[in-house]
């Protein structure tokens, strides 16, 4: 496949993971095997690890900030937003990555199902706050947090935490991405394993007519649900694939 060309009432859904970030240079989790100083990821990236030791989990957010502020998008990054400049209202993002990487490559009709990294909330508010919830909303952050003293306090008097979902939270936005998938007549699926639901359902979600083309340098797990594999590092095979589409 050389290029992936778009008629006019066509609609677009991408979905990228980890992969299209370590082309930046980002390490995932995976890639760490798991852990952090010695600490397994559940130990800080989970609801009861910010009830254990909130320091700890800010120290580990604090240096995926100084990393994130070290990397710069990629072609893959590039690509994507140069799509959207031609498609407008026609293309949608969906990221599992929390860098900001996509917006700093132009790209602005999209969400971060699993967050931002430079933004943080209020402990109190979110999904699944409950009833008796802060009613703050998540703002811009690139502080780095350390120490307990140094963790910020929300007007409600709540810990400041990262706008991350945890392992056991909910994504965010998942309606508005059902319906953007819902609507798609493309979808392209970038960089990711296809083993981390719900993201790896979406090419299920997608209409029977739609085209599902994935791109990796290794065939995801959900590999059998996909109209066409393509191989190759996305910074390598996206430009190519969206030029003229």
């Amino acid at each position: 496949m050389q290029r992936m060309r778009i008629g006019p009432e066509e609609r677009v859904f991408v979905l990228t993971g980890a992969g299209v970030s370590a082309e930046s240079g980002l390490r995932t989790f995976r890639d760490q095997g798991g852990l952090w100083e010695g600490h397994r990821v559940e130990e800080v990236a989970t609801p009861e690890a910010w009830t254990e030791d909130a320091a700890r989990v800010w120290r580990f957010y604090s240096q995926r900030r100084r990393d994130a502020r070290r990397a710069e998008p990629n072609a893959a990054h590039r690509a994507l937003a140069e799509l959207e400049q031609r498609l407008d209202d026609r293309f949608f993002l969906c990221t599992q990555n929390v860098d900001d990487l996509h917006e700093r490559a132009g790209s602005r009709r999209l969400v971060h199902m699993h967050g931002e990294l430079f933004a943080s909330r209020c402990e109190f508010s979110g999904p699944g706050a409950g009833t008796s919830a802060c009613a703050s909303a998540p703002f811009p952050d690139d502080a780095l947090y350390e120490t307990e003293e140094v963790i910020a306090h929300c007007t409600c008097g709540g810990r400041i935490r990262p706008h991350i979902v945890w392992f056991g939270e909910m994504p965010l936005e998942m309606e508005r991405i059902e319906r953007e998938i819902a609507r798609a007549t493309t979808m392209l699926v970038v960089g990711t394993s296809g083993a981390v639901y719900p993201a790896a359902s979406f090419v299920h979600w997608a209409g029977p007519r739609a085209r599902r083309i994935y791109i990796g340098p290794e065939e995801p797990a959900n590999a059998a649900a996909f109209t066409e594999i393509v191989p190759g590092r996305a910074g390598e095979v996206l430009p190519g694939l969206v030029e003229g589409a």
